[in-house]
């Protein structure tokens, strides 16, 4: 079975948490992105999109419905999230039960 992938985060903006000792966080536009890479899930260029990285944050923190670090997003991308997944509340990935002969 194969190990689940872990996606990070990059986005449009950055804001500095005070609270949380001076930690970057991310802001507006936010992205599923896998560390290693140069691209977001959704296929945007990391550099010409401007994006700002964020290994550190994983991408579940960032949906609104978790709340972690979520305070400053304003948009989830829909097609990284479809892909990335929205969290235990969201439905399940779409699966063909009984395929065609």
């Amino acid at each position: 079975m194969p190990r689940p992938k872990r996606y990070a985060v990059a986005a449009s903006g950055r804001w500095t948490d005070e609270e949380e000792g001076r930690r970057r966080l991310p802001a507006g536009e936010v992205h599923a992105w896998e560390p290693g890479l140069n691209q977001t899930v959704c296929r945007l260029s990391l550099s010409r999109s401007r994006l700002d990285r964020f290994p550190h944050v994983d991408w579940q923190d960032v949906l609104p419905e978790t709340g972690g670090a979520a305070d400053r997003v304003q948009r989830v991308c829909p097609r990284c999230a479809s892909v990335a997944g929205r969290g235990d509340g969201a439905r399940p990935r779409w699966q063909r039960i009984d395929p065609r002969p």
